[in-house]
Protein backbone atom coordinates (compact mmCIF):
# COMPACT_ATOMS: atom_id res chain seq x y z
CA UNK A 1 0.00 0.00 0.00
CA UNK A 2 1.18 3.69 -0.75
CA UNK A 3 1.15 6.71 1.34
CA UNK A 4 -1.57 9.26 -0.30
CA UNK A 5 -1.64 12.58 -0.51
CA UNK A 6 -4.33 14.58 2.10
CA UNK A 7 -5.28 18.54 1.66
CA UNK A 8 -3.64 20.32 4.90
CA UNK A 9 -7.06 21.76 6.01
CA UNK A 10 -8.63 18.08 6.25
CA UNK A 11 -8.66 15.64 8.77
CA UNK A 12 -5.95 16.35 10.90
CA UNK A 13 -6.57 20.60 11.46
CA UNK A 14 -10.22 19.18 12.32
CA UNK A 15 -8.78 16.48 15.09
CA UNK A 16 -6.08 19.26 16.41
CA UNK A 17 -8.60 22.38 16.14
CA UNK A 18 -5.89 24.51 15.56
CA UNK A 19 -5.93 27.89 13.26
CA UNK A 20 -2.69 26.83 11.93
CA UNK A 21 -2.00 26.58 7.79
CA UNK A 22 -0.15 23.51 6.78
CA UNK A 23 1.70 21.28 3.90
CA UNK A 24 0.18 18.64 2.36
CA UNK A 25 2.30 15.78 2.35
CA UNK A 26 2.23 12.89 0.14
CA UNK A 27 2.55 10.02 3.33
CA UNK A 28 -0.43 8.58 5.67
CA UNK A 29 -2.01 11.64 6.81
CA UNK A 30 -2.00 15.37 7.16
CA UNK A 31 0.76 17.95 8.85
CA UNK A 32 0.13 21.20 10.36
CA UNK A 33 3.09 23.06 10.70
CA UNK A 34 2.45 26.04 13.25
CA UNK A 35 3.56 29.19 12.41
CA UNK A 36 3.57 28.68 8.58
CA UNK A 37 2.10 31.27 6.75
CA UNK A 38 2.32 29.55 3.25
CA UNK A 39 -0.93 28.16 1.70
CA UNK A 40 -1.65 24.46 0.77
CA UNK A 41 0.89 22.36 -1.42
CA UNK A 42 0.68 18.89 -2.76
CA UNK A 43 3.32 16.63 -3.56
CA UNK A 44 2.93 13.86 -6.00
CA UNK A 45 4.06 10.70 -4.49
CA UNK A 46 7.25 8.81 -6.09
CA UNK A 47 8.07 5.55 -5.93
CA UNK A 48 5.48 4.71 -3.04
CA UNK A 49 6.87 3.38 0.48
CA UNK A 50 5.55 0.20 1.52
CA UNK A 51 3.43 0.96 4.81
CA UNK A 52 3.47 -2.42 6.91
CA UNK A 53 4.04 -3.39 10.47
CA UNK A 54 6.97 -2.06 11.84
CA UNK A 55 9.51 -4.93 12.88
CA UNK A 56 10.12 -4.02 16.47
CA UNK A 57 6.93 -2.76 17.25
CA UNK A 58 4.94 -6.44 17.83
CA UNK A 59 1.95 -5.08 15.53
CA UNK A 60 2.01 -8.34 13.33
CA UNK A 61 -0.60 -9.30 10.12
CA UNK A 62 2.07 -11.21 7.71
CA UNK A 63 3.25 -7.84 6.11
CA UNK A 64 6.82 -6.58 5.61
CA UNK A 65 7.65 -3.22 6.05
CA UNK A 66 9.95 -1.92 3.58
CA UNK A 67 12.00 1.13 2.41
CA UNK A 68 10.98 3.17 -0.77
CA UNK A 69 13.56 1.79 -3.09
CA UNK A 70 13.79 5.03 -4.73
CA UNK A 71 15.89 6.38 -1.57
CA UNK A 72 19.60 6.25 -1.94
CA UNK A 73 21.54 4.34 0.22
CA UNK A 74 23.65 6.50 2.01
CA UNK A 75 27.10 7.96 0.62
CA UNK A 76 29.49 9.73 3.14
CA UNK A 77 31.72 12.78 2.24
CA UNK A 78 34.67 14.20 2.88
CA UNK A 79 34.52 17.06 6.00
CA UNK A 80 32.49 16.55 8.48
CA UNK A 81 33.17 16.54 11.86
CA UNK A 82 31.40 18.23 15.25
CA UNK A 83 29.17 17.31 17.79
CA UNK A 84 25.31 16.21 17.01
CA UNK A 85 23.27 17.51 19.67
CA UNK A 86 19.34 16.78 20.56
CA UNK A 87 17.16 17.77 22.42
CA UNK A 88 13.58 17.39 22.89
CA UNK A 89 11.01 14.59 22.19
CA UNK A 90 11.42 11.72 24.36
CA UNK A 91 9.16 10.01 22.24
CA UNK A 92 11.82 10.21 19.37
CA UNK A 93 14.96 9.65 22.17
CA UNK A 94 15.74 5.81 20.46
CA UNK A 95 15.15 6.86 17.12
CA UNK A 96 17.69 10.03 17.41
CA UNK A 97 20.35 7.76 18.98
CA UNK A 98 20.14 4.67 16.45
CA UNK A 99 20.62 7.26 13.57
CA UNK A 100 23.54 8.81 15.01
CA UNK A 101 24.76 5.44 15.68
CA UNK A 102 23.89 4.60 11.90
CA UNK A 103 25.89 8.18 11.05
CA UNK A 104 28.83 7.78 13.02
CA UNK A 105 29.64 4.62 11.22
CA UNK A 106 30.99 6.49 8.67
CA UNK A 107 31.85 9.69 10.38
CA UNK A 108 33.86 7.75 13.62
CA UNK A 109 34.86 11.37 14.62
CA UNK A 110 31.67 12.98 15.17
CA UNK A 111 30.55 12.92 18.87
CA UNK A 112 26.64 12.92 19.69
CA UNK A 113 24.74 14.19 22.77
CA UNK A 114 20.96 13.29 22.72
CA UNK A 115 18.52 14.54 25.52
CA UNK A 116 14.97 13.37 25.33
CA UNK A 117 13.13 14.96 28.43
CA UNK A 118 9.59 16.24 26.10
CA UNK A 119 9.01 18.26 22.94
CA UNK A 120 8.52 21.42 24.55
CA UNK A 121 11.92 21.74 25.58
CA UNK A 122 13.29 21.11 21.95
CA UNK A 123 12.41 25.11 20.62
CA UNK A 124 14.13 26.60 23.47
CA UNK A 125 16.87 24.46 23.35
CA UNK A 126 17.32 26.15 19.10
CA UNK A 127 17.06 29.31 20.57
CA UNK A 128 19.23 29.08 23.21
CA UNK A 129 21.89 27.63 20.78
CA UNK A 130 22.36 24.31 22.86
CA UNK A 131 21.20 22.25 20.52
CA UNK A 132 21.44 21.49 16.66
CA UNK A 133 18.36 19.61 16.39
CA UNK A 134 15.00 19.83 17.94
CA UNK A 135 12.96 15.91 17.91
CA UNK A 136 9.58 16.79 18.19
CA UNK A 137 6.68 14.88 18.11
CA UNK A 138 4.10 17.30 17.78
CA UNK A 139 3.89 20.26 15.21
CA UNK A 140 5.28 23.76 16.80
CA UNK A 141 3.62 26.00 18.16
CA UNK A 142 2.63 29.52 17.30
CA UNK A 143 4.83 30.51 20.01
CA UNK A 144 7.41 28.41 19.97
CA UNK A 145 7.84 29.60 16.45
CA UNK A 146 7.26 33.33 17.64
CA UNK A 147 10.03 32.94 20.47
CA UNK A 148 12.59 31.92 17.66
CA UNK A 149 11.47 34.29 14.99
CA UNK A 150 12.09 36.92 17.54
CA UNK A 151 15.35 35.61 17.78
CA UNK A 152 17.16 35.16 14.62
CA UNK A 153 14.53 36.80 12.64
CA UNK A 154 13.00 33.90 10.30
CA UNK A 155 11.47 31.10 11.30
CA UNK A 156 12.37 27.15 12.02
CA UNK A 157 12.44 24.45 9.76
CA UNK A 158 10.12 21.36 10.73
CA UNK A 159 10.98 18.00 9.08
CA UNK A 160 8.58 15.48 8.71
CA UNK A 161 10.68 12.26 9.52
CA UNK A 162 8.79 9.46 10.09
CA UNK A 163 4.88 8.28 10.95
CA UNK A 164 3.80 7.12 14.45
CA UNK A 165 0.86 5.72 15.93
CA UNK A 166 -0.02 6.72 19.09
CA UNK A 167 -1.75 3.99 20.86
CA UNK A 168 -4.01 2.64 23.71
CA UNK A 169 -2.04 0.37 25.83
CA UNK A 170 -3.48 -2.41 28.11
CA UNK A 171 -2.05 -5.21 30.05
CA UNK A 172 -1.72 -8.28 27.74
CA UNK A 173 -4.58 -9.85 29.82
CA UNK A 174 -7.12 -7.66 29.20
CA UNK A 175 -9.76 -8.75 27.58
CA UNK A 176 -10.62 -5.50 26.19
CA UNK A 177 -11.51 -5.78 22.08
CA UNK A 178 -11.70 -2.23 21.00
CA UNK A 179 -12.60 1.30 22.14
CA UNK A 180 -13.96 4.37 20.64
CA UNK A 181 -12.20 8.11 20.93
CA UNK A 182 -15.54 8.62 22.90
CA UNK A 183 -14.40 5.93 25.59
CA UNK A 184 -11.04 6.90 25.70
CA UNK A 185 -12.04 10.49 26.81
CA UNK A 186 -14.77 9.23 29.30
CA UNK A 187 -11.72 7.06 30.66
CA UNK A 188 -8.76 9.73 30.72
CA UNK A 189 -10.82 13.40 30.69
CA UNK A 190 -12.57 14.98 33.07
CA UNK A 191 -14.64 16.90 30.51
CA UNK A 192 -15.87 13.94 28.02
CA UNK A 193 -15.56 16.98 25.11
CA UNK A 194 -16.11 13.97 23.29
CA UNK A 195 -19.73 13.17 24.17
CA UNK A 196 -19.73 10.40 25.91
CA UNK A 197 -22.84 10.38 28.55
CA UNK A 198 -20.94 8.69 31.87
CA UNK A 199 -17.54 9.09 33.08
CA UNK A 200 -15.81 5.69 32.78
CA UNK A 201 -13.48 4.57 35.88
CA UNK A 202 -13.91 0.56 35.77
CA UNK A 203 -13.68 -1.99 33.43
CA UNK A 204 -17.29 -3.09 33.66
CA UNK A 205 -18.44 0.64 32.17
CA UNK A 206 -16.50 -0.93 29.14
CA UNK A 207 -18.50 -4.06 28.78
CA UNK A 208 -16.13 -6.45 30.56
CA UNK A 209 -17.26 -8.97 33.06
CA UNK A 210 -16.30 -11.46 35.59
CA UNK A 211 -13.50 -10.56 37.28
CA UNK A 212 -12.67 -7.46 35.44
CA UNK A 213 -16.68 -5.54 36.24
CA UNK A 214 -16.05 -4.04 39.03
CA UNK A 215 -12.36 -3.38 38.78
CA UNK A 216 -11.45 0.12 38.83
CA UNK A 217 -9.77 2.08 35.39
CA UNK A 218 -6.00 2.89 36.68
CA UNK A 219 -4.83 5.90 34.62
CA UNK A 220 -1.20 5.86 33.06
CA UNK A 221 0.13 8.78 30.96
CA UNK A 222 2.98 11.06 30.09
CA UNK A 223 3.66 14.61 31.33
CA UNK A 224 2.61 18.04 30.18
CA UNK A 225 6.19 18.57 28.96
CA UNK A 226 5.57 15.76 26.30
CA UNK A 227 4.29 16.03 22.44
CA UNK A 228 2.64 12.85 22.94
CA UNK A 229 0.55 14.63 26.30
CA UNK A 230 -0.40 17.45 23.86
CA UNK A 231 -1.19 15.41 20.72
CA UNK A 232 -3.80 12.74 23.02
CA UNK A 233 -4.83 16.14 24.61
CA UNK A 234 -5.89 17.76 21.66
CA UNK A 235 -6.83 14.39 19.40
CA UNK A 236 -8.12 12.22 22.02
CA UNK A 237 -9.81 14.32 24.90
CA UNK A 238 -10.96 17.29 22.18
CA UNK A 239 -8.67 19.08 23.90
CA UNK A 240 -10.15 18.66 27.26
CA UNK A 241 -8.43 17.89 30.41
CA UNK A 242 -6.73 14.89 32.40
CA UNK A 243 -8.23 13.64 35.02
CA UNK A 244 -6.17 14.19 37.78
CA UNK A 245 -5.90 10.62 38.64
CA UNK A 246 -3.90 10.17 35.68
CA UNK A 247 -0.38 9.19 37.35
CA UNK A 248 2.66 10.92 34.76
CA UNK A 249 5.30 9.42 33.91
CA UNK A 250 8.69 10.55 32.78
CA UNK A 251 8.97 8.84 29.39
CA UNK A 252 7.25 6.92 27.26
CA UNK A 253 8.81 3.18 28.00
CA UNK A 254 7.54 4.13 31.59
CA UNK A 255 3.76 4.57 30.59
CA UNK A 256 4.12 0.58 28.98
CA UNK A 257 6.33 -0.21 31.76
CA UNK A 258 3.14 0.65 34.51
CA UNK A 259 0.66 -0.61 32.66
CA UNK A 260 2.69 -4.20 31.91
CA UNK A 261 2.80 -3.93 35.55
CA UNK A 262 -0.70 -3.31 36.89
CA UNK A 263 -3.32 -5.77 35.58
CA UNK A 264 -6.27 -2.91 35.33
CA UNK A 265 -4.29 -0.36 33.90
CA UNK A 266 -4.22 1.42 31.15
CA UNK A 267 -1.88 4.02 29.25
CA UNK A 268 -0.87 5.98 26.16
CA UNK A 269 2.27 6.15 24.04
CA UNK A 270 3.72 5.60 20.72
CA UNK A 271 3.18 2.01 19.11
CA UNK A 272 7.15 2.07 19.15
CA UNK A 273 7.30 1.46 22.79
CA UNK A 274 5.07 -1.70 22.68
CA UNK A 275 6.43 -4.88 24.46
CA UNK A 276 4.78 -8.36 25.15
CA UNK A 277 3.19 -7.58 27.97
CA UNK A 278 1.05 -5.05 27.03
CA UNK A 279 -1.34 -4.71 23.93
CA UNK A 280 -2.94 -2.00 21.65
CA UNK A 281 -6.01 -1.71 22.03
CA UNK A 282 -8.09 -1.21 18.35
CA UNK A 283 -9.32 2.15 17.97
CA UNK A 284 -12.52 3.99 16.06
CA UNK A 285 -12.83 7.32 15.81
CA UNK A 286 -16.66 7.12 16.77
CA UNK A 287 -19.59 4.61 17.47
CA UNK A 288 -20.36 2.57 14.60
CA UNK A 289 -16.88 2.63 12.49
CA UNK A 290 -14.57 -0.26 12.75
CA UNK A 291 -11.96 -0.55 15.00
CA UNK A 292 -8.38 -0.21 13.61
CA UNK A 293 -5.24 -1.58 15.33
CA UNK A 294 -2.61 0.99 14.81
CA UNK A 295 -0.54 -1.10 12.24
CA UNK A 296 1.08 0.01 9.56
CA UNK A 297 -1.55 -1.22 6.55
CA UNK A 298 -4.34 0.78 8.45
CA UNK A 299 -3.16 3.54 7.16
CA UNK A 300 -5.44 7.22 7.98
CA UNK A 301 -8.43 4.75 9.17
CA UNK A 302 -6.22 4.62 12.53
CA UNK A 303 -7.44 7.85 14.59
CA UNK A 304 -4.16 8.25 16.69
CA UNK A 305 -1.52 9.00 14.09
CA UNK A 306 1.19 11.33 13.93
CA UNK A 307 3.87 12.76 12.05
CA UNK A 308 7.33 12.96 13.97
CA UNK A 309 9.21 15.57 12.99
CA UNK A 310 12.92 17.20 13.31
CA UNK A 311 13.31 20.96 14.19
CA UNK A 312 16.98 22.64 12.57
CA UNK A 313 17.47 26.36 12.90
CA UNK A 314 18.11 27.29 8.92
CA UNK A 315 19.02 30.64 8.11
CA UNK A 316 17.86 31.38 4.90
CA UNK A 317 20.10 31.92 1.40
CA UNK A 318 22.78 30.21 3.58
CA UNK A 319 23.99 26.85 3.27
CA UNK A 320 23.79 24.54 6.37
CA UNK A 321 27.32 23.22 7.97
CA UNK A 322 28.34 19.67 6.46
CA UNK A 323 27.35 18.18 10.01
CA UNK A 324 23.79 19.06 9.69
CA UNK A 325 23.74 18.59 5.70
CA UNK A 326 25.36 15.06 6.26
CA UNK A 327 23.09 14.02 9.31
CA UNK A 328 19.79 15.62 7.60
CA UNK A 329 20.93 13.50 4.23
CA UNK A 330 21.78 10.35 6.29
CA UNK A 331 17.82 10.71 8.07
CA UNK A 332 16.56 10.97 4.83
CA UNK A 333 18.47 8.10 3.10
CA UNK A 334 17.67 4.51 2.69
CA UNK A 335 19.53 3.39 5.29
CA UNK A 336 18.21 6.64 7.86
CA UNK A 337 14.65 5.00 7.25
CA UNK A 338 15.53 1.67 7.80
CA UNK A 339 16.41 2.75 11.29
CA UNK A 340 12.97 4.26 11.37
CA UNK A 341 11.29 0.73 10.43
CA UNK A 342 13.84 -1.02 12.91
CA UNK A 343 12.89 1.15 15.67
CA UNK A 344 8.82 0.06 14.95
CA UNK A 345 7.88 3.58 13.36
CA UNK A 346 6.72 3.98 9.47
CA UNK A 347 8.79 4.93 7.06
CA UNK A 348 7.74 8.16 4.78
CA UNK A 349 8.64 7.67 0.38
CA UNK A 350 11.61 9.45 -1.66
CA UNK A 351 8.75 11.91 -2.64
CA UNK A 352 8.72 13.34 0.39
CA UNK A 353 12.06 13.09 1.35
CA UNK A 354 12.74 15.04 -1.46
CA UNK A 355 10.07 17.86 -0.16
CA UNK A 356 12.00 17.71 3.48
CA UNK A 357 15.75 18.16 1.93
CA UNK A 358 14.58 21.45 -0.27
CA UNK A 359 12.84 22.74 2.77
CA UNK A 360 16.85 23.26 3.97
CA UNK A 361 18.30 23.46 0.63
CA UNK A 362 20.18 20.17 0.19
CA UNK A 363 19.94 18.72 -3.19
CA UNK A 364 18.02 15.62 -3.33
CA UNK A 365 20.03 14.14 -6.03
CA UNK A 366 17.79 10.99 -6.71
Amino acid sequence: MSFRSFDSRGILAARHAVAIVGASLSLVAVVTLAGCDAGPRTTTPGGGAQVQPAGTNGQSDGMAVTVDPELPVYAPVQGVSGTITSVGSDTMNNLMTLWAEGFQKHYPGVKVEVEGKGTSTAMPALVAGTSNFGPMSRPAKGDEVNAFQQKFGYKPELLSTAVDMLAVYVHKDNPLTGLTLTQVDAIFSKNRVLGHDDDVTTWGQLGLTGEWADKPISLYGRNSASGTYGFFKDVALGGGDFKDTVKEQPGSSSVVQSVSQERYGIGYSGIGYITSNVKAVPLAQRDGDDFVPPAANSGDRYPLYRFLYLAVNKEPNKALDPLRQEFVRFIFSRDGQDVVIKDGYLPINAAQARVELEKLGIEPGF
